[in-house]
């Protein structure tokens, strides 16, 4: 396996690659043109982020200041929208539903290093996937930590850091994240 195939796969790999780098540098010129558009150019913009992420659905709008590391590993739904300062750090697949909010300074990090500190010095790391379901909302400053997966329906409060994964239907908040409190979920479209 080359260093990519790694990287996506989520086993150690060095990001100084070759490949990898040349991915980043991409990028970076993908996301300084963005947030150098006008935010009134919604057309363009939306073409742009098109152009950036895997795959998106048809309605999706994204305020500058943006950042990603490859872009490509993005996937995200119908009606997504991202507030000021959003960081993804997407080394491993991010899935994101339809319907969902990101407040501003939020961060999604599939991105780890090793906890041995030897290992660390070698510029090894490794990644881990994120998947959030339909209809969420993340607040505010939050932080989604490598391998999370969110249900459906969920509202994760401002400044939260998520370190385990949660399911349907739940507000959760604090440091680590935990469940604070139920939704009731009252018809099909997930609105309560």
């Amino acid at each position: 396996m080359n260093e990519k195939q790694k990287m996506l796969s989520g086993e150690l790999y060095y990001p100084s690659d070759r490949e990898l780098t040349g991915l980043r540098k991409a990028c970076r010129i993908k996301l300084d043109e963005l947030n150098a558009t006008c935010q009134t150019e919604h057309k363009a913009r939306t073409r742009q982020i098109k152009a950036l992420f895997g795959t998106t659905g048809k309605r999706l709008y994204i305020e500058s200041s943006f950042k990603c590391d490859y872009g490509e590993n993005i996937h995200v739904g119908e009606n997504f929208y991202a507030n000021f300062n959003c960081v993804i750090l997407d080394a491993a697949k991010v899935t994101i539903g339809d319907n969902c909010m990101i407040a501003p300074q939020v961060g999604i990090y599939t991105a780890t290093h090793p906890i041995d500190p030897t290992s660390r010095q070698t510029g090894i790391e490794f990644a881990k996937p994120i998947t959030l379901g339909h209809n969420c909302w993340i607040g505010g400053m939050a932080v989604i930590n490598p391998g999370v997966t969110l249900g459906n329906n969920v509202v994760v409060a401002s400044g939260a850091v998520v370190t385990k994964s949660f399911g349907d239907n739940v507000v959760i908040g604090g440091n680590p994240a935990k469940i604070i409190k139920h939704i009731m979920v009252t018809n099909d479209d997930g609105l309560c």
